[in-house]
């Protein structure tokens, strides 16, 4: 777990971490915090994916499904991200979610 100063400290960087490229913003200014990198490592996993999928959006009717789930999914996740980050909870994204232990920064 965290711990509880740190959380404190750095809860509203980690939820901006969910917000598009703004994952940067806690990766950046809050190095020594794991709270706040353990979100915007999430945060950042989320980005890539949506730029990803955005380029799948090109394929006609097929692209256009994918994406419209994708899309729903993103911001089920960025919701709730952002609703745990708040509350101080460590959260893992279901599918995506694994992907954050193989960022190192």
């Amino acid at each position: 777990m965290f711990d509880s100063k740190d959380v404190e400290k750095n809860k509203v960087l980690a939820a901006v971490g969910y917000l598009g490229i703004l994952c940067l913003i806690p990766l950046l200014l809050a190095r020594d915090s794991q709270y706040a990198k353990f979100h915007g490592k999430q945060g950042l996993i989320l980005f890539i994916a949506e730029v990803i999928i955005s380029l799948v959006n090109v394929i006609p009717i097929l692209g256009q499904v994918i994406w419209l789930i994708a899309f729903v999914y993103f911001i089920i996740m960025t919701i709730t991200g952002i609703i745990k980050a708040l509350n101080g909870e460590k959260w893992v994204m279901p599918i995506l979610g694994h992907y954050t232990d193989k960022i190192n920064i």
